[in-house]
């Protein structure tokens, strides 16, 4: 675990799904939920949707449109937005990440949700897990027009929020948007070592990588 220079740390940029919240619910609903009900409400079997679904997944990838209910609702017609709510009752926190975000606004920092979520999936996070007070904004990227992955969202964010790249720490658990930050210039980055708590640890490549949130707390 990496112990954070929080004194030279103003600026605390925080992902949502895989970071704060588990990503088991996420990947449940796209690699199993969704083919299953693909395959139920348009007559085909469940082999035969993945067939279909792959190569729309494999062609949206890291685009704004893999992030976008409305895509996929037009693109599969299905009711996306309802077939989520079908299996809330997968979301849930990632362990102490609520200790670390009291901890970390009572310091002082100024602390900022990142999402590539489309903001009615933020919606329904939001409804299950109370993380709105701990923040000072909420930013979905379909806000910029530009997935995290891409440098304009992070030229947006800048003109947005005005914050310091060198004075900030940013935490996710994709690389290539990680990377895209890093170019930003953003000084202080971390991934997630396990970001779907019923899969296996996650290669971090070159980033240093969160096991436990109370550790990062060492010096703050």
């Amino acid at each position: 675990m990496p112990v954070l220079a929080w004194s030279a740390i103003d600026t605390v940029l925080l992902d949502m799904d895989g970071t704060l919240l588990d990503l088991h619910y996420d990947n449940q609903f796209w690699l199993e939920h969704l083919p299953q009900r693909y395959a139920e409400l348009h007559g085909v079997s469940r082999a035969m949707a993945e067939l279909e679904l792959q190569p729309l997944f494999e062609r949206n990838a890291g685009t704004l449109n893999w992030y976008c209910l409305d895509f996929w609702s037009r693109e599969l017609r299905l009711p996306i937005r309802e077939l989520k709510q079908e299996i809330a009752d997968l979301i849930a926190l990632r362990p102490d990440a609520d200790t670390f975000l009291a901890a970390i606004r009572q310091a002082g920092k100024r602390v900022i949700l990142i999402t590539n979520a489309h903001r009615d999936s933020l919606s329904l996070k939001l409804e299950r897990i109370e993380l709105a007070p701990y923040f000072e904004r909420l930013i979905s990227s379909h806000d910029y027009g530009y997935p995290k992955e891409s440098t304009q969202f992070w030229d947006a964010l800048q003109a947005d929020i005005d914050f310091d790249p060198m004075r900030s720490l940013f935490i996710d658990d994709t690389l290539p948007i990680l990377r895209s930050a890093g170019r930003h210039g953003v000084a202080h980055l971390l991934a997630v070592r396990h970001p779907d708590s019923r899969r296996g640890a996650k290669d971090t490549e070159e980033f240093a990588a969160v096991d436990d949130y109370r550790e990062l707390l060492v010096g703050l």
